[in-house]
């Protein structure tokens, strides 16, 4: 049975950084693709970045909003996914997701598509507020 266990949100000022990590169980990192999503109250639930594994190596994709202030990477001995989180801003405030599966399609199209993966975490809440 495939298992995300998600760590790390919490309460940080504007500005300030945080760590989420992703725990997968059930199946290791190798030819998965691991996804970071955010769902904020009253809105859809949005691609923050993915990475995935394949026979050709890792390839990475990160939502424009995401492009230069969060990074994205894998420990495959700790089969665990993290994001690094700088320069926060308020409207980062969400529910963080990770999410799981094959890497069936390019990282950029499994990203924008939450339903291109079957399993997911429980969730965690990451607050931006001063």
């Amino acid at each position: 049975q495939l298992q995300l266990v998600e760590s790390g949100g919490g309460l940080v000022q504007p500005g300030g950084s945080l760590r989420l990590s992703c725990v997968a169980s059930g199946f290791t990192l190798d030819y998965y693709a691991i996804g970071w999503f955010r769902q904020a109250p009253g809105k859809e639930r949005e691609g923050v970045s993915c990475i995935s594994s394949t026979s050709s190596g890792s390839s990475t994709f990160y939502s424009d909003f995401a492009k230069g202030r969060f990074t994205i990477s894998k420990d495959n001995a700790k089969n665990t996914v993290y994001l690094q989180m700088n320069s926060l801003k308020p409207e980062d405030t969400a529910v963080y997701y990770c999410a799981g599966d094959w890497s069936v399609r390019t990282v950029q199209d499994m990203c924008v598509a939450p339903s291109a993966f079957a399993s997911w975490g429980q969730g965690i809440q990451v607050t931006v507020s001063s």
